[in-house]
């Protein structure tokens, strides 16, 4: 008998997408407000023509892969690459338009928060409601229920229908009820960006418990490298739709993806390569990393360097809600922290202007520690719409860092632990 469990063969989803147009421009739904006004306003002005344009996108393209019982595979690419898709055919939540998988045993999917629970319900009949669609009969799941419930830490809100639960207690009993009901296939996405540490730490020992001691087979989705590479014995990286790598050295694969799939030593610049990030509210044409005076850095640079990051784009909003700045990650995939134009008070904020211009945001010295970091480009109307979202389809650059300037004290001789390596002033008081 075969140890395969999963076998994926040229897998594809295609998506009808519907654009708006008025007058031949790009034209996005408006919200109520905006189409009442609209309405008024169109009393007075000529008739627009309204036209409407579908294309087609590709979620996945050509995809094809095995899964052999016990392993565990990790899923790794930036937002809308096609790694939700994926997981939601492999649920069978969703057909593939071309291609065809085969699964051996039953599957338990986190997709999100909730997935597969009902808000009406109270904790305690969606842990019953649960099993059932996984197979399972009541004493089945009477004998893992005290378990579930252990793991959740949700005793008291049993009785409470779900749709009060917090996002954290939401998680917290989907992944227990997903993870002790005894599927062969277990499928999470980015279940650990929900939750405290405390639960995070749990559930990736559940998920080693699940595969190692049990044999059971796990396939992750997750941002977070350190997880990836701590759980994964192999890795699948998925890019635009595509398998890009597919390999049982998780680190390289990590790495591949962390740099862009190009040398590390040569990303301090990206250009725009035509259209792809053409945007009706922004159009940037380069990012580059530079000194104060805009001269390009070597690198890898010292730690202890002035450098800013430099955008050069197109602005075509003067919206009072527009935010544009940087997220920078370490090689861990860990977010280190965002910046945007607007955190300062509102009197320092640099006055963007319609057109083309140079905007910059500084990256503080001597605090990072050795190692690559990639900045990726985020803008957004705020609390409306993102133009680039952190982790998506977004220009990004990478900033290498080498040791020797660290710090001038005698024992500051190498590399320390941590993503951060910031010199810090330090005073003795003279009272006690």
């Amino acid at each position: 008998m075969s140890d395969t469990v999963i076998r994926a063969e040229n897998l594809g989803k295609r998506y009808q997408l519907t654009s708006a147009f008025r007058n031949g421009r790009s034209y996005a739904s408006p919200s109520f407000r905006e189409a009442l006004t609209d309405g008024a306003q169109s009393l007075f002005r000529r008739r627009e023509l309204l036209s409407r344009k579908t294309e087609e996108l590709w979620a996945l393209r050509d995809v094809s892969f095995e899964v052999k019982r016990g392993e565990v595979i990790g899923i790794i690419g930036r937002n809308g690459a096609g790694k939700s898709t994926l997981l939601k055919i492999l649920s069978r939540i969703t057909d593939p338009t071309v291609g065809k998988v085969h699964i051996k045993g039953r599957v338990a999917s986190l997709l999100e928060v909730g997935t597969g629970f009902h808000p009406e319900l109270t904790g305690r009949e969606n842990i019953y409601l649960n099993g059932a669609i996984l197979g399972m009969t009541r004493a089945e799941i009477q004998k893992k229920f005290d378990e579930i419930v252990a793991f959740a830490e949700v005793e008291q809100f049993l009785e409470t229908p779900v749709k009060r639960y917090s996002s954290g207690m939401y998680v917290r009993l989907a992944f227990a009820v997903a993870a002790n009901l005894e599927p062969e296939i277990l499928v999470v996405d980015e279940v650990l960006a929900v939750g405290d540490a405390e639960f995070q730490k749990k559930c990736l020992g559940k998920m080693n418990e699940v595969s190692q001691r049990e044999g059971r087979t796990v396939l992750l989705v997750s941002h977070q490298m350190n997880a990836i590479e701590r759980l994964c014995a192999r890795v699948l990286l998925i890019d635009r739709g595509e398998l890009k790598m597919e390999s049982a050295d998780v680190r390289s694969v990590i790495r591949f993806y962390m740099s862009g799939g190009k040398d590390s030593s040569a990303r301090g610049t990206w250009i725009n390569p035509g259209n792809e990030f053409n945007n009706p509210l922004l159009q940037p044409h380069r990012m580059f990393l530079a000194d104060g005076c805009g001269a390009p850095i070597q690198m890898p640079a010292p730690t202890d360097s002035e450098i800013w990051l430099y955008i050069d784009a197109d602005f075509r909003t003067l919206d009072p809600a527009f935010t544009i700045g940087y997220a920078i990650y370490a090689e861990s995939g860990d977010l280190l922290y965002r910046t945007y134009h607007v955190d300062a008070p509102e009197e320092e904020w640099p006055r963007v202007r319609l057109g083309r211009a140079l905007l910059r945001g500084r990256i503080p010295a001597g605090i990072f520690n050795e190692g690559t970091y990639r900045l990726d480009l985020i803008a957004a109307l705020h609390f409306r719409q993102w133009i680039f979202e952190p982790r998506g389809a977004t220009p990004s650059v990478l900033l290498r860092f080498q040791g020797g300037s660290l710090s001038k004290s005698p024992f500051r001789v190498s590399n320390r632990p941590g993503l951060l390596a910031p010199v810090l002033r330090w005073e003795l008081c003279e009272e006690v």
